[in-house]
């Protein structure tokens, strides 16, 4: 029986714990996150030393083409995952390279997805804080949900619960950004682009 030894994908939601942020714009990192977690066929669970939930499995093809990932969770606040993250990143040994980050995006119009390697933290502290803890060199799924309206602060329109309207297609744009994390794992980052980036 042969042992996989390639480094595992570290694939991070991105939001805040806890009941009253659980339909929150900021936690839509979290959503994608679960709806894997349901199609590994698994739950989260709380990891040893660290303020993290995590799920091990695969994704992808059975076979050869199909990728061992670790599903994560943070437990801290949004800005501070950098430390959850680069606790797990040292605990699988998993080049930063290997890290994916799903979040929310201001600069996109509602729904629309883009994927990336590197670059700023845009304003988002849940980046910021990873990029302080391990450098910028790690890989982006951007879920778009537009500016606030009027003069909503921006503090204000990522901590409310999608509208009701938005919530109409939120399950097909979940699903969607779920299916392009599993791209971006199995196929690569320009596949991945050239598929979901829009």
């Amino acid at each position: 029986m042969t042992t996989d030894v390639t480094p595992p994908w570290l694939i991070v939601g991105l939001g805040n714990p806890g009941p009253g942020y659980a339909a929150n714009r900021h936690n839509v990192g979290f959503m994608v996150a679960d709806l894997l977690a349901g199609r590994i066929g698994g739950s989260f669970k709380r990891a040893q030393k660290s303020q993290a939930q995590v799920l091990e499995g695969r994704v992808g093809p059975m076979g050869p083409g199909s990728r061992r990932v670790v599903l994560a969770k943070p437990l801290s606040f949004m800005n501070l995952s950098g430390g959850p993250v680069a606790g797990l990143r040292d605990f699988y040994k998993v080049p930063t390279v290997n890290i994916v980050a799903i979040h929310d995006e201001l600069d996109i119009d509602y729904g629309a997805l883009r994927l990336k390697l590197g670059g700023g933290d845009n304003g988002h502290n849940g980046l910021k804080s990873m990029t302080k803890s391990m450098g910028p060199d790690y890989h982006r799924v951007r879920f778009g949900i537009g500016r606030p309206p009027g003069r909503m602060q921006v503090a204000d329109f990522v901590l409310k619960d999608f509208s009701s309207v938005e919530r109409k297609e939120l399950d097909f744009l979940v699903d969607r950004a779920a299916d392009a994390v599993e791209c971006l794992v199995t196929e690569g980052l320009e596949r991945a682009q050239s598929a979901y980036n829009s």
